[in-house]
């Protein structure tokens, strides 16, 4: 199945930190949403954003993880680089194992030329420098040169999974960023893009209060006081920005 994240949805959480969302996500009772030790492979790349598509690993055993095995056209692993859908995230459960590679630069080159909006494991990459040069929006515990069947063994695509202690179900937005990655539930989305924007933009109201030498005190976290006064103020800048 294809999970499809709304236009206006993915371009709100383009504008929006991970922290924020996660902020939002408390509010609504989640709070386990934030991949433990994840981290871009630059802080320079570009945000991610998209549905999950999960592959799942196991570890290797010698008789069914050999190099012999890796080319067929029936390993998930390959499958998932060619069956993940356009727009969304391949998320990796490698169980945390970075003795060998979540990916290579050849398959970030394949996900990339297919549209897919980026990849997610709580292993690693090879070849990360040439991921990077790809342009493909990665995530990762730390870098893994040694090849795949080393240690891994795919076993299943597009179920539910773990991922850096997160359960992602397929469908579930995958939000990166330079802090990390978070979750948001499927069914959640469209509200926390909203509620997600809203406090991002009252937080940029907030910071040009406080660089101006106003007290964080009744400013930030928000008041009721403090809501109103941003609220004019955003009426305000609509206003001009309308001629």
């Amino acid at each position: 199945m294809t999970y499809m994240l709304k236009a206006p949805t993915r371009e709100k959480l383009m504008r929006v930190g991970t922290a924020n969302i996660a902020n939002v996500l408390l509010k609504h009772g989640f709070n386990n949403v934030i991949m433990h030790g994840i981290s871009p492979i630059s802080t320079t790349q570009e945000q991610l954003v998209g549905p999950a598509y999960t592959l799942r690993f196991i570890p290797a055993r010698e008789d069914l993880s050999k190099m012999s095995n890796y080319s067929r056209e029936d390993n998930l692993h390959r499958r998932a680089i060619e069956e993940c859908p356009k727009g969304s995230v391949l998320v990796i459960d490698a169980f945390g194992c970075t003795r060998a590679s979540s990916m290579g630069d050849m398959m970030a080159a394949r996900l990339k030329y297919r549209g897919v909006a980026g990849v997610v494991t709580d292993g690693g990459y090879r070849d990360s420098p040439a991921i990077y040069a790809v342009g493909l929006p990665c995530f990762q515990k730390h870098n893994a040169p040694p090849a795949t069947p080393i240690a891994m063994h795919p076993i299943a695509l597009n179920e539910p999974i773990g991922c850096a202690g997160v359960a992602i179900y397929p469908g579930d937005v995958v939000v990166g960023d330079g802090d990390g990655v978070v979750v948001i539930p499927q069914a959640l989305a469209d509200q926390v893009a909203d509620e997600a924007l809203d406090a991002c933009e009252y937080e940029a109201f907030a910071a040009m209060h406080i660089r101006q030498g106003r007290s964080i005190f009744g400013l930030f976290p928000a008041t009721a006081e403090s809501r109103l006064e941003y609220s004019i103020w955003k009426s305000e800048q609509k206003q001009e920005q309308q001629g």
